[in-house]
């Protein structure tokens, strides 16, 4: 048994729940109604996903040298306009 590691991304839905992306795995994202809904649900996915590039003897790629970091960023915010 390997062990293998990915990154989630959690993004909180504006109706409720989250959806989980996997970046590593293009296309594998899935939702949960809460955090831990969604983590267990993004689990399966990765299974399934894994399980089908085994089965088509694909590479298995991993986050083993991938990190998640964030940036904030300062923007400007346009003038209003007056009128004369």
């Amino acid at each position: 048994m390997k062990r293998i590691h990915y990154n989630l991304i959690f993004r909180s839905e504006p109706e409720g729940g989250y959806t989980v992306m996997v970046p590593s795995l293009p296309g594998c994202i899935t939702y949960g109604k809460n955090l831990e809904q969604a983590k267990k649900n993004a689990y399966d996915a990765i299974n399934g996903y894994v399980a089908s590039l085994n089965k088509h003897k694909e590479p298995i790629p991993t986050d083993d040298t991938n990190f998640i970091t964030s940036v904030d960023l300062e923007i400007a915010t346009p003038k209003s306009k007056t009128y004369a």
